[in-house]
């Protein structure tokens, strides 16, 4: 079915607002999900298999495991990267100050994907972004690289893991100049342009956003569902029967 960007983030800032988190703000989150529907990557269906871990996952406070100069750990204990990310990006950026390269690991966290409006952003502030993560099914190996003067990344796809972390963790490098790739891309099997993502951003803006049609059920009924339970709460609450 085809939705408009408005839509998304309605049905989305909804199904998370009535998740009631001391962690994550709805209207970040909706961006988040749009931003990655809008470029064919499944933002809705990226969303629908978040909602079980932020549904029932603590509010735990990020845990810095270790921190130098140019680099920092952190553990979001088994978290969805949705409520967190904006932050932790805000964090880095304040870490990196003048520097020419920062380095982010991110441990035990869930929902990789929904971190593409995040990185994506950079690029209005000028820097070049690398981000990778290995995954428990194909593909087993992604890459994600934003150069310097493009609004769009290239995002790379493997058959075998590339890294030595857990298939929870995530890999994020913000610098100054362009990374070189060519060796990290040499086994690569299928590629996502800069180019493809800008031609379907600009398709979603004219024509409307394409969602399947399964995956929009799932979200109107995980919207409506916490409505209703947070109106009988709410009913009960104020005195309700």
């Amino acid at each position: 079915m085809i939705v408009s960007r408005n839509e998304i983030v309605s049905m989305v800032y909804k199904a998370f607002s009535g998740l009631h988190r001391e962690v994550g703000e709805a209207d970040l989150v909706a961006t988040m999900v749009a931003e990655l529907q809008m470029a064919g990557l499944d933002g809705v269906g990226q969303f629908n298999n978040a909602t079980p871990y932020i549904l029932t996952e603590q509010d735990t406070p990020i845990e810095i495991m270790h921190q130098d100069i140019g680099e920092v750990s952190l553990n979001l204990h088994d978290s969805s990267l949705a409520c967190h990310l904006p932050a932790v990006m805000d964090y880095a950026l304040e870490l990196m100050d003048n520097r020419d390269h920062f380095k982010v690991t991110l441990h035990n966290c869930h929902n990789r994907w929904l971190a593409y409006s995040e990185l994506v952003s950079l690029a209005a502030k000028g820097l070049a972004c690398l981000a990778k993560w290995d995954n428990g099914t194909a593909p087993k190996h992604t890459l994600f690289t934003l150069n310097q003067g493009f609004v769009y990344p290239d995002i790379y796809f493997f058959d075998e893991r590339q890294t030595r972390h857990d298939t929870n963790d995530m890999v994020i490098e913000l610098a100054t100049s362009n990374f070189d790739i060519e060796q990290e891309i040499e086994h690569f099997r299928h590629k996502i342009s800069t180019d493809e993502l800008y031609e379907t951003h600009q398709r979603a803006w004219k024509q409307g956003i394409y969602v399947d049609d399964e995956q929009w059920a799932i979200l109107k009924q995980t919207a409506a569902a916490i409505l209703v339970e947070n109106s009988e709460a709410s009913s009960k609450g104020a005195g309700g029967v």
